[in-house]
């Protein structure tokens, strides 16, 4: 598949990544979407008449890719698109996902467990010691640390994350080719050693406000749970939460005193169930169905028993037993390529039986 054309098909205005993924299961991939004639760009679900004129002319998307190309190539950046299998497969179940992600460093992205934490750019010293108490306790579970490179509780928790030698990823809001804000362009030097930087902008997109909001779904979607550290009752933090719970993810906030306006929004969360209450490293593992990760007894595979379940359930149960650690459905529905719906039956049946047994935060273990 041509690089060139998955990078031209995101410069094509009035194409957003929904249209985009129809255009390439219609077409096989991003440089066949190119060749499609106007008969058949009309038949692919959402293109209509208006939507088919775009591809009228495609020379500019294609010279803005070939531009791109050449950014690419002199800094050193990785393109990842939505068909690669390094692609975040949590952020890939969400409707408004990214077609592609543009990353420096070495993170894998679809690391066992992963954990967003946000919080407000006016942190307090309360907010830097949960970020420094979060991130210690977080190594010991063999976690990957996502924020978004802003000032405050982000940038805490990226120092933290660097300091104590736990992959950490930035998603930024803007281009490879600025920094915002600058003071934290040699913080992002140092994650790419362990971690990555990543956005969905080309060069040349500065960070404007309107950009934000697009990030903050990234952070909420790439990640099993995020954690609201501090955030006042407006902000991006609530924002996060929110798209947060609308991907049906776990969110967790450390409480705060009921006169702290940078806790007021954690406060907020708690109190209209929109959050679980954070006191400590022990209740996001407990939610979470999380052990920690003991190098120094690790854990002794027993054999397991023929057991009587039609193929579809032999392939869910293998497919859990195999993770060794509980497994979240939106997972398990990617893995085994299998319809949420039935998969969900197929667990109801599972668990009534006593084959396998539901954990907090939406995920499964076997018995």
């Amino acid at each position: 598949m041509s690089l060139l054309h998955q990078i031209a098909l995101t410069f094509i205005k009035g194409i957003g990544p929904a249209y985009a993924r129809n255009l390439i299961a219609h077409a096989g991939d991003a440089e066949a979407v190119f060749k499609l004639p106007a008969f058949k760009l009309k038949q692919v679900p959402g293109i209509a008449d208006k939507r088919a004129e775009l591809f009228n002319d495609l020379k500019t998307p294609l010279f803005k890719a070939e531009e791109e190309l050449k950014f690419i190539d002199k800094n050193g950046i990785d393109v990842i698109f939505w068909t690669d299998p390094r692609y975040p497969k949590r952020l890939k179940t969400c409707d408004d996902a990214p077609l592609l992600l543009y990353s420096k460093g070495i993170a894998d992205l679809n690391m066992p467990r992963v954990v967003s934490v946000v919080g407000t750019r006016n942190a307090t010293d309360y907010g830097r010691m949960l970020c420094a108490q979060l991130v210690e306790e977080l190594k010991q579970y063999n976690v990957l640390v996502v924020s978004g490179l802003a000032s405050g509780i982000d940038t805490f928790a990226h120092r933290e994350s660097v300091k104590n030698n736990v992959p950490t990823v930035g998603v930024l809001g803007h281009g490879f080719d600025t920094m915002y804000p600058a003071a934290n362009r040699d913080l992002a030097k140092k994650m790419q050693v362990n971690g990555s930087v990543l956005t969905e902008y080309p060069s040349g997109t500065i960070a404007n406000r309107e950009n934000f909001p697009q990030r903050n779904r990234i952070v909420a979607g790439i990640a099993d749970a995020t954690v609201v550290v501090e955030a006042s009752i407006k902000g991006g933090a609530l924002i996060t939460a929110e798209i947060a719970n609308s991907y049906n993810r776990d969110v967790f906030a450390f409480p705060g005193r009921i006169n702290d306006e940078f806790s007021e929004g954690c406060n907020f969360l708690v109190r209209n169930n929109k959050a679980h209450l954070l006191s400590c490293m022990a209740d996001l593992a407990y939610i979470m169905g999380w052990e920690r990760v003991d190098a120094a007894n690790p854990v002794v595979e027993q054999l397991m028993l023929p057991i009587d379940l039609s193929a579809g359930e032999q392939l869910i149960y293998e497919t859990i037993r195999q993770n060794k650690q509980p497994l979240a459905i939106d997972d398990l529905s990617i893995r085994i390529n299998m319809p949420t719906s039935q998969l969900a039956m197929n667990l109801l049946n599972m668990e009534m039986q006593g084959f396998i047994r539901s954990l907090p935060g939406k995920t499964y273990a076997v018995n």
